[in-house]
């Protein structure tokens, strides 16, 4: 498959951003690789934080600036919705589709606490995925894939070593994901 950028501008790529809940317990891992084009800009940026006083776990895809600024609405949104996670990821989204600014913002999220995660993105979708495994980013089906297999074959494992092991499988497939892993655990 053939990309054209248009005005010459590089290609961003994303990242590989896994959530897990599993055992009574929720995980969120990401990778620490930021490209811009074919480079490499940054080994370690931190792209999953605890929000809402460590009792929601948020993650992003996409670009940084713009992640901050979901993430920074997301935590308005929780705070307005006393800690509503549901309510405010859907008023997030509902906000990012129809606001003339935020809509143009080019990222995905992950947000989490101990009994459901969501995966919120700019077109509307407030998504909670099957098997309580979220992924998203240019890794997320390498990640999703080993994370499944993890779950039904291996049950016995914590929530934290299938989210590392299966965000260390992505980084040994996908060129955008690296082995730098930050993992959260509520």
């Amino acid at each position: 498959m053939f990309v054209t950028v248009s005005d010459s501008k590089p290609l961003i790529r994303s990242t590989t951003v896994l959530g897990i809940i599993h055992n009574g317990s929720a995980v969120l891992g990401a990778d620490g690789q930021a490209t811009f084009g074919s480079v490499v800009m940054k080994s370690n940026v931190r792209k999953v934080r605890k929000v809402a006083d460590g009792t929601v776990m948020a993650g992003f895809a996409g670009s940084t600036a713009d992640a901050f600024t979901l993430m920074e609405r997301f935590e308005e949104k929780l705070g307005q919705y006393s800690g509503q996670m549901k309510r405010a990821a859907i008023e997030l989204a509902r906000d990012w589709r129809t606001d003339r600014f935020l809509r143009r913002l080019e990222a995905m999220m992950i947000v989490m606490n101990k009994e459901e995660g969501l995966v919120i993105t700019g077109s509307g979708d407030v998504l909670e995925p099957d098997h309580k495994i979220l992924s998203i980013g240019s890794g997320s089906m390498y990640a999703q894939s080993a994370a499944l297999a993890l779950k039904r074959h291996a049950p016995h494992l914590t929530a934290e070593q299938m989210v590392r092991e299966s965000l260390t499988i992505a980084a040994d497939i996908c060129i955008y994901t690296n082995h730098n892993l930050e993992i959260l655990e509520l």
